[in-house]
């Protein structure tokens, strides 16, 4: 039996708790969405945080990227950003000072375990498809060589809503690589006072010490793995993804890939609550942040709001499907 079959829900749950509880030292008043972001990690996704500026998105994807003792990259994205900036490039090799003729690869920043990518949506679409095969299965294509990238490898993005100047809606091919879209929001009148009195970004986010190692995250991304879910359970996921297909207001519904994903985020949920198996409970907390930004809308497609409405019409989904006992 090897040491990633040891863990049990126990020890899972009581790493997850490590891992919220050094986050929220720099993210004050957001427990929900950071265990949500705890949850995508340990289910093997990825993961977008989508607000506006200065709520701190690029502060939590900071705290969750130092959480981890992993090697980890920011990519600022700009408009003039290139596939190459983020992929790498073939240069000549030198020797003695001159090039042999050679030709060497040079990795890019996204040969990292956690990759920020911060104003994901400022890159061109052009820049944006350079993610898709990094993103869905790890590795990056350049000059017809195939290079693996590390393991684990996660993508935490921000970016800002559309109608912010000097962006670019994210091809619906990029967004379906994300296993969640999250909103941060506005904190509490409490929480925001705490925030000015103490400004965690810059006193907390520096001295942030690694709780969880890589080899403990793929342990942990084993153990999600094992946790049983029912065909009834199943059937009851389908139903909601099913719905999104039928949905009049919805023109392209969700994917079996997006279904993939949700039962994947469910188990991971129920292994970090301490349970092998996962309950209704569990998809009805997730499906909302899972499959409302893979859907398009029949009338609102791409406009500023149209990400709000797909959220609405999805816990609509969610609250009047019969759930199972």
């Amino acid at each position: 039996m090897s040491a990633l079959e040891l863990l049990d829900p126990k020890d899972a749950a009581a790493l997850g708790a490590k891992l919220r509880a050094n986050v929220e030292r720099a993210v004050r008043g957001k427990p929900e969405v950071v265990s949500r972001a705890a949850v995508a990690l340990v289910a093997g996704g990825h993961l977008l945080f989508e607000d506006v500026p200065g709520v701190g998105k690029t502060t939590l994807a900071a705290a969750l990227a130092r959480s981890l003792d992993a090697s980890f990259r920011r990519i600022q994205f700009t408009s003039d950003l290139l596939p190459s900036d983020m992929t790498g490039a073939s240069v000549p090799e030198l020797a003695n000072g001159s090039r042999t003729g050679a030709l060497a690869f040079q990795p890019g920043p996204l040969f990292a375990h956690v990759v920020l990518a911060d104003e994901i949506n400022r890159a061109s679409p052009k820049t944006q498809s350079a993610l898709l095969e990094a993103m869905s299965e790890a590795r990056v294509s350049v000059d017809g060589v195939t290079h693996a990238l590390p393991n684990p490898f996660f993508v935490v993005a921000t970016q800002n809503p559309l109608e912010h100047y000097g962006t670019n809606p994210l091809p619906e091919s990029q967004l379906d690589r994300f296993m969640m879209r999250l909103e941060v929001g506005y904190p509490s009148a409490a929480d925001e006072a705490a925030v000015l009195r103490d400004d965690p970004s810059a006193n907390e986010l520096p001295r942030l010490a690694p709780v969880l190692t890589t080899a403990q995250l793929l342990a942990l991304r084993e153990a999600a793995l094992r946790v049983k879910i029912s065909d009834a359970l199943i059937a009851y996921l389908l139903s909601l993804v099913h719905e999104t297909r039928e949905h009049e207001a919805i023109a392209l519904g969700a994917s079996t890939r997006a279904a993939l994903a949700l039962r994947r985020a469910v188990q991971a949920q129920a292994l970090l609550d301490a349970r092998d198996f996962a309950i209704p409970e569990d998809v009805q907390a997730l499906a909302v942040d899972v499959l409302a930004h893979r859907v398009q809308l029949a009338a609102r497609a791409g406009s500023a709001g149209a990400a709000a409405e797909a959220r609405w019409i999805l816990r609509e989904i969610v609250e009047r499907a019969p759930v199972p006992l």
